[in-house]
C-alpha cells in the first residue's frame, strides 16, 4: 500500500494537500530509480503540524556524489535547504532536508532497499498497532503534540524501555509484523 501514492489522493486534507506538494516537485518520477518511498507519520495518519515528509530511498553509495549534485540542482534554492553525507549503524547515508510550501521534506536515502530501512519497517509496525489497537491513534498524536517523537511515543504506549528505534523493531519481529 505505501510503495505509491494513490492513496494520499483519497486521504486527510493534509494528505491530499501533501500529495500536491510532492507531486509538484514531481519527487516520485524525478527520482524514481531509486524506489522513492513516502515514509513517517502522515502515510498512517498520525502527523501533526510538525511533521515533516519523509521520502526514504534505494541508493548505491557509489551514486552519491551524483545525487547530491543533482538534490542540491534541485532543491538548493528552497528555503533552509541542506544534504549531507554520513553513517547510521554503519550505513552510508546521503539526506537532504529544505522547505517547499511550508512542508519540510527529507530526502534520505541508503545502500538497502527501502523495504528493509528502519523508517519503513517503523512505519508497518506502526500502522499494524494502529489497525489492531484504534484507540491508540488518539494517544499517539497526543504525545505528538507534546513534543514526543513517534518511535518513543509508541514505546510509551507499549511500555517498551530502552532505544525507542530498536525496541520497535525487537517489538515487530517479535510479534510477527515484520
Amino acid at each position: 500500500m505505501f510503495r505509491t501514492l494513490g492513496y494520499l489522493k483519497a486521504g486527510t486534507p493534509r494528505q491530499r494537500a501533501v500529495y500536491q506538494a510532492i507531486a509538484t516537485l514531481d519527487v516520485m518520477n524525478r527520482w524514481s530509480a531509486y524506489s522513492p518511498t513516502l515514509c513517517g507519520t502522515i502515510p498512517i495518519g498520525i502527523d501533526v503540524d510538525t511533521s515533516d515528509i519523509d521520502i526514504v530511498m534505494h541508493i548505491n553509495r557509489s551514486n552519491f556524489t551524483e545525487v547530491e549534485a543533482e538534490m542540491t540542482r534541485l532543491y538548493g534554492h528552497y528555503d533552509d535547504f541542506r544534504v549531507k553525507r554520513f553513517e547510521v549503524r554503519g550505513e552510508p547515508t546521503i539526506k537532504a532536508n529544505f522547505i517547499y510550501k511550508g512542508y519540510e521534506f527529507e530526502l534520505f536515502g541508503q545502500p538497502k532497499c527501502v523495504t528493509k530501512q528502519n523508517a519503513y519497517l517503523h512505519m508497518l509496525i506502526e500502522a499494524t498497532l494502529l489497525k489492531q489497537k484504534p484507540l491508540l491513534r488518539r494517544q499517539i498524536i497526543r504525545l505528538k503534540n507534546l513534543g514526543l517523537k513517534t518511535e518513543p511515543a509508541f514505546c510509551m504506549m507499549l511500555g517498551l524501555e530502552g532505544n525507542a528505534y530498536e525496541q520497535l523493531l525487537k517489538y515487530g519481529r517479535d510479534h510477527q509484523i515484520i
